[in-house]
C-alpha cells in the first residue's frame, strides 16, 4: 500500500468508533467556548473516539488516539504552571493525537492559563473552555447519547448503500448501475478499467462534471497498480478540486491476476461509513468480473444446445434467440451485439518463460492449458476460448484494439482477428481467419481480417506469392536479367490486355506482330499454354511478386 493509501482505506469496524468534533461542540451548551481552534481550514474533519477526564501531570501514556480530554487544570498548578510544563504537557497530548482538550473553569482556576492557551496555539491543538455549571460528566453522556445516534445513522445508510449495490448487480448492466449506486451514496466519481486498461463503465455526479481525469491521466497510476499483486492499492492527487484525492483499487482472480480495477476520486477525505461502501463496491466488481471470466452456466448451457441441436445457430431456426442470448451472456455482450473470432499462435522463436517476464502467470498455454484457458478469457472477456492445436480460437465481443495485441504479443504470440459477425456468421468468420493463420505465421505478426483485401493476392500474402513465381518463371529466370526483364514486362502488358495483340502493341508501343514473337517465346520458354485461361491467370497473379531486381533487369 502506498503511502497516503489509508485516506480511503477502512474497516466496518472505524465506521462506528468516532464523530466528528464539530457535530461534538455543537450538541453541547453555548456556554462552551472554543478558545483556540486547533484545525483552521484543513480538510479533514477532527474525530472524536472518547472522552476522557484526566489530572495526571502526564496521562498520554493513557490516551488512544482521537479522544478528547478534560481536566481542571490541576497538572497546571505550582512548578506545573510554568511555560515549559505546561508546553511540554501539550506537546505530550499532541503527540498522543488527542483530538482537542477541554479545560474546567473551577475549582483551581478562574480563567484559562495564558501559558496554556499559547501552548495550545503553538501546538495546532483544540483548546475549549468549561464553564463551572457543565459537569464533566454531562460532556461524557452527551458524547455516548450522539455515538450512538451516529452508530444508528451509519447502520441505516450502510444497509441502504448495499441494498442498492446488491440490487444493481441483479440487473442486465450490473458494472454501470453498481457505479451509479455508489456515487449516490459516496461524494466520489468512479470509473471501471478492464484487464486491458481501457474504461468499461463510468459514473460521475452532475456536479463534477469537467473535473474527472482523462483515460490517459490515469494510465500511470494504472501501470503501478497493474504491475503489482496482492491487496494493495494506488494513490494519485491532481490539479482538479474534484480529483485531490484519487485511489485505484485492483480487482482480482483467485489465482491474484488482474481482471480491472475501480479507479475513484473527490475532493475531501471520506469518513469511515463511506470507505466502507467503497470497499463493498470494490469486493461486489471483483466477485462480478470473477465470475464473467471464470464461471458460469452459459457456456455449459450453450454447448448443450450446440451438441444436441447443431441447426441452433442457423438464423431461421426457432432455437436461434435462445442461443443467441446464451452466447451474449458468455461474451458480456448485449444480445445483438457483432462478435469476432480471435485465433493466436505462438510467436517463432518465443520462449514458454515469455509471459512470466511480461508479469504475466508464469506458464503459456502451451505449458499448462488451463492456465492457458484462463489467460486467454481474461485478457478477451469470454468464457468461449478453445485450445487448438495452433494454439487457441475464442469469440469475443472486444474490438480487441493495440492494446489488447500488444499485451498478446508481449506473451510471445501474434492473433487473427475476423471481422465483425453475427452468431449465424460466426463459422464463416473462423474459415476467414483460418485461411489468413498461415500469411501471419509467415509474417510472424498479427493481421486483421477488416485490413486485408479478400482477394487471390490478398490471401496468398508475400512468401507463398513469391514461391508461386519462382516455380512458374524458373526457367524465364536463367536468361540475361535484361532478356528476362524484357519478356516480363510484354508478359504482363498482354496480360492485362486480357490477350489483345493490339491493345497490348498499344501500351507497349511495340509492333503487334513484335508483341506476338515475344509472347511466343515466353511460350516456349515456360512450357506452358498461354491459350488456357486458368494458366494465363496463374501467371498474372505470380507476376504480382516479381522480385525487383529482376524487374529492373539487375542481378
Amino acid at each position: 500500500m502506498r503511502a497516503g493509501a489509508d485516506q480511503f482505506s477502512g474497516s466496518t469496524a472505524g465506521a462506528f468508533a468516532a464523530v466528528s468534533l464539530e457535530r461534538f461542540l455543537e450538541r453541547l451548551p453555548d456556554t462552551l467556548t472554543t478558545v483556540h481552534d486547533g484545525r483552521p481550514g484543513t480538510a479533514e474533519p477532527a474525530l472524536v473516539r472518547w472522552v476522557e477526564p484526566s489530572e495526571l501531570e502526564d496521562p498520554a501514556p493513557y490516551l488512544l488516539e482521537g479522544e478528547f480530554v478534560l481536566t481542571a487544570g490541576l497538572p497546571f498548578l505550582d512548578d506545573g504552571g510554568t511555560p515549559e510544563a505546561v508546553d511540554r504537557y501539550i506537546e505530550r497530548l499532541v503527540q498522543a493525537k488527542v483530538c482537542a482538550l477541554g479545560f474546567g473553569i473551577s475549582p483551581y482556576f478562574s480563567d484559562i492559563p495564558q501559558t496554556l492557551a499559547e501552548a495550545c496555539r503553538k501546538h495546532s491543538l483544540t483548546l475549549v473552555t468549561i464553564p463551572e455549571e457543565v459537569p464533566f460528566a454531562a460532556l461524557g453522556l452527551e458524547f455516548a447519547r450522539l455515538l450512538e445516534a451516529e452508530n444508528l445513522r451509519v447502520l441505516r445508510l450502510l444497509s441502504e448503500a448495499n441494498r442498492q449495490l446488491m440490487r444493481a448487480v441483479l440487473t442486465p448492466r450490473p458494472e454501470a448501475e453498481l457505479l451509479e449506486a455508489l456515487v449516490r451514496n459516496v461524494p466520489v466519481w468512479a470509473v471501471l478499467v478492464g484487464a486491458n486498461r481501457r474504461v468499461r463503465s463510468r459514473a460521475v455526479p452532475a456536479q463534477l462534471q469537467g473535473g474527472v481525469p482523462e483515460a490517459a491521466e490515469l494510465e500511470p497510476m494504472l501501470a503501478r497498480l497493474f504491475a503489482g499483486s496482492g491487496p494493495r492499492v494506488e494513490v494519485e492527487s491532481f490539479d482538479a478540486p474534484e480529483a485531490r484525492r484519487v485511489v485505484a483499487y485492483p480487482l482480482r482472480s483467485t489465482r491474484d491476476a488482474n481482471l480491472g480495477a475501480l479507479v475513484v476520486g473527490a475532493t475531501n477525505p471520506l469518513e469511515p461509513v463511506e470507505r466502507n461502501i467503497v470497499e463493498t463496491a470494490v469486493g461486489l466488481l471483483e466477485a462480478l468480473l470473477r465470475q464473467r471470466t471464470v464461471g458460469s452456466l452459459a457456456p455449459s448451457q450453450l454447448a448443450t444446445a450446440l451438441l444436441l441441436h447443431p441447426e441452433t445457430t442457423t438464423a431461421d431456426s426457432r432455437r436461434s434467440q435462445a442461443v443467441g442470448r446464451l452466447v451474449a451472456q458468455s461474451v458480456s455482450a448485449p444480445r445483438h451485439a457483432e462478435l469476432r473470432v480471435v485465433q493466436g499462435f505462438q510467436a517463432r522463436g518465443s520462449a514458454p518463460e515469455t509471459a512470466e517476464k511480461a508479469g504475466q502467470s508464469g506458464r503459456t498455454a502451451g505449458e499448462d492449458p488451463v492456465r492457458g484457458l484462463l489467460q486467454w478469457r481474461r485478457i478477451f472477456d469470454t468464457k468461449l476460448v478453445e485450445s487448438t492445436d495452433y494454439g487457441f480460437a475464442a469469440i469475443t465481443r472486444l474490438r480487441v484494439d493495440e492494446a489488447v495485441v500488444e499485451e498478446v504479443e508481449k506473451l510471445g504470440w501474434h492473433l487473427v482477428i475476423s471481422g465483425t459477425a453475427e452468431l449465424p456468421e460466426l463459422p464463416e468468420a473462423y474459415r476467414r481467419a483460418t485461411s489468413l493463420r498461415q500469411q501471419a505465421q509467415a509474417a510472424g505478426r498479427s493481421i486483421r481480417a477488416d485490413q486485408i483485401e479478400f482477394s487471390v493476392t490478398g490471401l496468398l500474402g508475400p512468401e507463398a506469392g513469391a514461391m508461386l513465381f519462382n516455380r512458374s518463371f524458373s526457367q524465364l529466370r536463367q536468361l540475361e536479367p535484361e532478356r528476362a526483364s524484357a519478356l516480363l514486362v510484354v508478359l504482363r502488358a498482354w496480360l492485362e490486355a486480357n490477350g489483345s495483340w493490339d491493345g497490348s502493341a498499344k501500351a507497349l508501343s511495340l509492333h503487334r506482330n513484335s508483341v506476338r514473337r515475344q509472347i511466343g517465346q515466353v511460350g516456349e520458354l515456360l512450357g506452358r499454354d498461354l491459350a488456357d485461361a486458368q494458366t494465363r491467370a496463374e501467371l498474372l497473379i505470380a507476376l504480382n511478386y516479381s522480385p525487383q531486381d529482376l524487374l529492373s533487369g539487375t542481378k
